[in-house]
């Protein structure tokens, strides 16, 4: 079996390619665009595997996604290039519509040419994947849980631009008759996370004495996901998923945003102490414009039908995320020397062109 990853090298997809050119022993090709949170370095696990192949492109490139598919002829896509940072969607929000909206289109269509005329039995087997978020579903209350049938409304240009890929996906599917599935999201966090997210920032923030940012009080609420246990969960539904259907994965592990800054400073305290306790780090500051809530994930679904749930509690792995974060020094201070040194993003005001 061939597998195509999109976004193959960043934080998510690259999971999804060392589990299946590792542990499942799955062809897989990666497909990036090697933009800033795209790092080559989180395969190195699997780069000299005889099962991996990475091709550099854009997904929004038409032409090379047609290439693409013609020379790989795949059994499947799981299609995870996107931009993701809520943060920079609100500093520019142009590039979320054009990788996340476009190119979801273009590969949809290049998916559809490829898939129409193959034999009968590929045909029938064949899967696009796509990968989503549970942010399209805006915000909850102090209750409740984000289910598949919650509707959507998003709230920042990030979740409209992941809501407006997903009717995409949907809308191929029954008008064209493509065999899609479709997964939403939580929070993920764990090892090769691009440090301008909440969880590796305060790591690498704790671990270098400098302040700590949480917005606002602090209070708002996310439902955590080991990337691992998510990459699982995505080649659960590729291989078992009902065409058509929608599977939200979440970790059942819901934590206040200053509640997981706090276990964090306890980790870090515990494995590598610095000259004072990390919570005296901790600095509130201006919140993100239109910030969510709360997420949380209703998971029937997936366990029901599928058996899949998360193996780690918050706990083991927020641990074995911290201790990733102190053993793999050369992989962050690359980024931290390059690409992103931390500053604070998502306060912009101007337009985007």
């Amino acid at each position: 079996m061939k597998v195509i990853v999109t976004g193959g090298a960043g934080f998510i997809g690259s999971a999804v390619v060392r589990l299946l050119a590792g542990e499942e022993n799955i062809d897989v090709v990666n497909v990036d665009a090697l933009t800033y949170a795209g790092n080559l370095d989180s395969l190195a696990p699997v780069e000299n595997s005889g099962r991996y192949k990475f091709v550099h492109a854009n997904v929004c490139d038409a032409q090379a996604m047609t290439d693409l598919f013609a020379a790989e002829q795949p059994d499947a896509v799981m299609h995870l290039a996107a931009e993701s940072h809520v943060d920079r969607s609100i500093d520019g929000p142009a590039a979320f519509i054009t990788t996340n909206v476009v190119g979801t289109y273009t590969m949809l269509e290049a998916a559809r040419a490829y898939w129409q005329p193959l034999p009968a039995a590929r045909k029938d087997a064949f899967r696009f994947h796509h990968i989503s978020t549970d942010e399209v579903y805006g915000s909850l209350g102090a209750e409740g849980l984000f289910t598949e049938t919650t509707p959507y409304a998003p709230n920042s240009p990030y979740s409209a631009s992941k809501a407006g890929s997903d009717h995409l996906v949907r809308a191929w599917h029954h008008t064209y008759g493509m065999p899609v599935v479709t997964t939403n999201c939580s929070n993920n966090y764990g090892p090769y996370h691009f440090p301008e997210k909440l969880i590796p920032l305060t790591i690498l923030n704790a671990l270098e004495g400098k302040p700590l940012p949480v917005y606002g009080t602090g209070a708002n609420v996310r439902d955590w996901l080991f990337v691992e246990d998510h990459a699982r969960a995505l080649w659960t539904v590729v291989k078992n998923g009902r065409v058509g259907e929608v599977y939200n994965v979440g970790g059942e592990a819901e934590r206040k945003n200053i509640d997981v800054v706090r276990a964090i400073c306890d980790l870090i305290d515990e494995l590598a102490p610095g000259a004072k306790p990390a919570r005296e780090l901790i600095t509130f500051v201006a919140d993100r414009p239109g910030h969510d809530a709360r997420y949380a994930m209703d998971i029937t679904k997936i366990s029901g039908e599928l058996g899949w749930q998360p193996r780690e509690t918050f706990e083991s792995g927020l641990c074995k995320t911290v201790a990733w974060y102190l053993a793999n020094r050369p992989w962050w201070t690359k980024i931290r020397a390059g690409s992103y040194a931390g500053q604070r993003l998502g306060l912009s005001t101007r337009k985007s062109a």
